[in-house]
């Protein structure tokens, strides 16, 4: 048996407002702003990230935060990141109902033409209707927004193939006759998508490369980790597995979980419950823990500790089976130095990453 590749650190960039705790305490008001998206970018370069990924948002979720309301646009800024950067692999979030697939194919290729093949897509059904409410827009009901997004990838994935054959493609959403765009990519772009229920998963399983996963705990993981697996094995295909851990460390465990403990305190209720209500299709109430989770996260994996205590649970996500962590950061280009300095070396001497 072939010894797995080392764990591949990313960077779930700050991109949007007020990431990524639901929170009034310990924000960076600015760090949403393009020149510290480039700093950050650059030093995580620097300390051996291979990828970067954004958020996409259209809309904040209101309270005294409006979490998330001001936001980059993640194809254009990821266009800027590529020529600001050498070696890092940098995706772009995009909402399916929003973009056509040969829109998406075109900035696409273009995005990995500039970058030598560093691009990559990540792409959203959609999940908040207060978003698409701006445009006028429903969205699908949920299986039907599955049905939708395998069209979109089938058609970004023909229009990006070098066998030079002509696109054509007709459904309930699109119809594309004789299709073409160039140039295409030289590589094809990594797909990867986040969705969680069944649908999502196995059109993830069927054609992306990345599934960006949500455990609720480091015991979870192991699970969804094999359920996608077997489900892409049973296609022939090799899917890659990511989680989004929110990584807070002090040189004491009381010190880092005091800290933890004020930003609860000062959470943004109310944008923490919208939050959870979109995401939720407005299912109802939520219980104290799970919207003290949320605002602490922002749905990220919370790691809590000293440095070591963070290095061992990032190796437990590790030896879960788990591809890749994009982490988020309270202050990110102060944490990202940290976590250079502080994290790094352990994780090396545990031969976790390289």
């Amino acid at each position: 048996m072939s010894r797995r590749e080392p764990l591949a650190l990313g960077v779930f960039m700050p991109n949007c407002s007020n990431m990524p705790s639901i929170s009034t305490h310990g924000l960076v008001p600015e760090q949403w702003q393009y020149p510290n998206n480039e700093r950050i970018a650059q030093l995580a370069e620097s300390l051996g990230f291979e990828y970067l990924f954004p958020v996409s948002r259209w809309r904040g979720f209101g309270g005294e935060t409006d979490y998330l309301g001001t936001s980059l646009e993640t194809t254009t800024w990821a266009a800027a990141l590529l020529r600001a950067t050498q070696r890092i692999k940098i995706f772009s979030t995009v909402h399916v109902p929003l973009f056509h697939p040969m829109v998406i194919a075109k900035i696409g290729a273009t995005l990995a033409h500039i970058s030598g093949d560093r691009w990559g897509l990540n792409v959203v059904s959609g999940w908040s209707q207060r978003e698409f409410d701006m445009m006028g827009l429903t969205l699908d009901d949920h299986s039907r927004r599955y049905e939708r997004t395998s069209a979109f990838i089938k058609i970004l994935r023909g229009l990006w193939d070098n066998n030079g054959e002509l696109v054509n493609h007709r459904s309930d959403w699109y119809s594309i006759k004789d299709g073409i765009s160039l140039p295409r990519p030289k590589k094809m772009p990594d797909i990867a998508n986040a969705g969680v229920s069944a649908d999502a998963q196995a059109m993830t399983a069927r054609l992306c490369d990345w599934s960006f996963m949500s455990g609720a705990s480091i015991d979870a993981l192991p699970r969804l980790v094999d359920a996608i697996s077997a489900q892409a094995e049973a296609q022939g295909r090799r899917v890659k597995t990511a989680i989004f851990p929110f990584l807070l460390w002090r040189d004491t465990e009381t010190e880092a979980q005091a800290e933890l403990e004020k930003i609860i305190a000062h959470k943004d209720g109310e944008a923490a419950h919208n939050w959870l209500n979109d995401i939720s299709a407005g299912s109802g109430s939520f219980d104290e823990f799970t919207e003290n989770l949320i605002a602490a996260s922002g749905g990220g994996l919370p790691l809590l500790g000293d440095a070591e205590m963070v290095a061992e649970q990032l190796r437990a996500i590790y030896n879960s089976g788990v591809d890749a962590v994009m982490i988020t950061l309270q202050d990110y280009e102060r944490d990202l130095q940290r976590f250079g300095n502080d994290i790094a070396p352990i994780l090396r001497r545990m031969g976790v990453i390289l």
